[in-house]
């Protein structure tokens, strides 16, 4: 047998242990961290749908907060577009009332209110069969007593001279008839649909009991009408009215008839103008006091939605002081730690929103139901100007959060307890 010299290997033994020798694997580089890390460094747009992730993780990981966020800001556009819809509904419902009476031309006692003669009837109600009725181009002149009543429900009741005011434009009957006694009193059928009134039963107005003779389609200047004498007696000014309403022969000869009229006797201080110049005064602008309001419902609207989101957001960035530290280490910007912040900040806004105008709606279709003598206008144009109050609302409540969050040293964040 070969004697192997010490130290010294035989080359087939060598090829040999080499060959049976298991071989060296190469290492794996480990899989890639399931965060938005690597886009950092690329820059912000290539980490929109990661942020977006990251930002959806974040509201759903504190679902009772998030809700309760989202239910503040649909509570602010619940607010906002319910009182708009009411006021607004108010101006709109009248003029639709007012349209739909079938005059040309209005004439009120001086002084009087714009609000369709909602003032004391002071001037005497012959006026317009004696005076107006008799004027060259007038097919028919009606007097009125516009009587706001807020005893109860605030309502308007008019008390009309039946014959003439019908002849403005005839009511439309949906039970019963026309007035034959004093105690008369014909109501539209959405005020007998609120207040389940039917034909003979006795209705409590102005401490007085009037009988329903009649249920008119809605759309005639008011929803109660009674006789104008019965209401001057109560309203302690018999035979007297506080508007007339005048229907011409023919459109072309409004102008005519004014002129007719400021220069009677006796009428030169009359408040004298078309229907339609009244309509067209009938808006948000010109009530004193509207616009003010409104400001100020809105106003209210934008603080409880800046305090409430700027309460969650902050509360929020104290919570991830150490994610936010870890961000900012591993090379995240200030500008994409506030993008972080106001995205989430956003997102909770637009699904308040999407929340309040869909609980608007409902509201809207409950109050037609439960309350159908109420306007309730809920416009597109409203809608979007409390989606953008809401949203623009959020923003600046979140404004200084997401600068705090920008702002932490990630030394500090990350050795925050």
């Amino acid at each position: 047998m070969r004697r192997i010299r010490s130290g010294y290997i035989p080359k087939g033994i060598i090829n040999k242990i080499t060959r049976n020798r298991p071989r060296k694997t190469a290492l794996r580089r480990p899989p890639p961290l399931c965060y938005p890390v690597p886009s950092i460094r690329k820059g912000l747009v290539s980490s929109k749908p990661q942020m977006n992730k990251l930002v959806l993780g974040n509201i759903l990981h504190r679902p009772v907060r998030s809700a309760i966020s989202v239910f503040a800001v649909a509570i602010e556009v619940i607010m906002i577009l319910c009182i708009v819809a009411v006021m607004v509904g108010q101006i709109q419902g009248a003029v639709r009332q007012t349209s739909g009476i079938g005059a040309d031309i209005m004439v009120r006692p001086p002084n009087s209110s714009n609000f369709s003669g909602l003032s004391d009837a002071a001037v005497p109600a012959k006026i317009a069969p004696e005076v107006l009725a008799r004027l060259p181009h007038v097919a028919v002149a009606s007097p009125v007593i516009a009587k706001f009543d807020s005893s109860g429900a605030i309502q308007t009741i008019f008390g009309i001279d039946y014959p003439s005011y019908s002849a403005l434009r005839p009511f439309r009957f949906i039970a019963g008839g026309p007035p034959t006694g004093p105690d008369d009193a014909l109501v539209d059928n959405l005020y007998a649909r609120s207040h389940h009134t039917q034909v003979g039963q006795t209705i409590h107005l102005l401490n007085h009991d009037f009988r329903v003779s009649g249920i008119v389609e809605h759309g005639k200047g008011s929803r109660i009408f009674v006789p104008i004498h019965t209401l001057g007696i109560l309203n302690g000014t018999p035979d007297n009215a506080s508007i007339f309403y005048i229907r011409t022969d023919d459109p072309q000869n409004e102008q005519a008839v004014i002129d007719e009229i400021q220069h009677h006797p006796g009428m030169e201080s009359y408040d004298v103008q078309t229907l339609s110049q009244w309509l067209n005064f009938m808006t948000p602008d010109h009530l004193p006091g509207f616009n003010i309001a409104l400001n100020v419902v809105i106003a209210i609207a934008v603080i409880v939605g800046f305090l409430v989101i700027f309460q969650s957001m902050y509360t929020a960035v104290m919570e991830r002081t150490r994610e936010i530290g870890i961000l900012k280490s591993l090379g995240a910007s200030k500008l994409y730690i506030v993008n972080l912040v106001l995205r989430e900040a956003v997102l909770v806004a637009i699904a308040g929103i999407v929340v309040g105008v869909a609980a608007t709606q409902g509201i809207k279709l409950l109050m037609d139901v439960r309350f159908p003598t109420l306007t309730f206008l809920l416009t597109t144009q409203w809608r979007i100007y409390g989606a953008l109050i809401a949203l623009i609302g959020s923003i600046l409540g979140a404004l200084y959060p997401a600068w705090k969050a920008a702002s932490k040293d990630p030394i500090d964040a990350l050795a925050y307890e």
